[in-house]
């Protein structure tokens, strides 16, 4: 059984400029009309497809990690946690300690480790967290009770650690400082001066 083709019965028109409708195809403002609308169409589609994408905001985010990242420092201070504190420091860290020594990362973890620094009571208020760039700003209030270096330790201190985002999305300390508030004297000599 053979089977016939139909022929056409649409016939081939010369178009107003005398050209056939297959040299359109040869045209390049006809591949350029096309291109125009599929690049159009390609980009509607991709903006749909963002929109549907609900977006986090980062610096709320970031502000969040590092707020845990500051719980976990807390905890690994507190307990002697020396892993810990290991995985969170960056290995070009500089602190300066309660009592005003100067520590490199390798000194801060021998110190935690030997417990030349012991503390019992670490609480934490006030935080805030300041982000620029990569850079993580925190300053916090801490209540502290312990020992360094065998002194005791004991009052209030303010404090300012610095964090950075590494291409990995880690964070690392890379500075620290902490300062003693002053505390209130007690005693007549500090008493107001009495109005004439």
């Amino acid at each position: 059984m053979t089977m016939l083709k139909k022929k056409s019965t649409t016939p081939m028109t010369a178009t107003p400029s005398g050209q056939s409708p297959a040299s359109h195809f040869k045209s390049p403002l006809f591949w350029l009309t096309i291109l125009l609308l599929a690049g159009c169409s390609l980009s509607a589609v991709a903006k749909a497809s963002v929109a549907a994408i609900p977006h986090k905001i980062k610096g709320h985010d970031y502000k969040q990690q590092v707020e845990q990242l500051e719980e976990q420092w807390r905890s690994a201070q507190l307990s002697g946690d020396v892993a810990t504190m290991d995985k969170l420091l960056s290995d070009d860290y500089i602190g300066i300690s309660l009592n005003g020594q100067v520590n490199t990362k390798a000194q801060q973890l021998e110190r935690l480790r030997s417990q030349r620094v012991a503390l019992t009571r670490l609480d934490l208020s006030e935080m805030k967290v300041k982000l620029i760039g990569s850079i993580a700003i925190v300053t916090s209030r801490a209540e502290v009770e312990g020992t360094s270096d065998s002194l005791s330790i004991k009052g209030i201190y303010r404090y300012t650690r610095v964090y950075q985002r590494l291409s990995t999305g880690a964070w690392k300390i890379t500075s620290f400082e902490a300062t003693r508030t002053p505390q209130p004297r007690v005693g007549s000599q500090d008493a107001p001066p009495k109005p004439n």
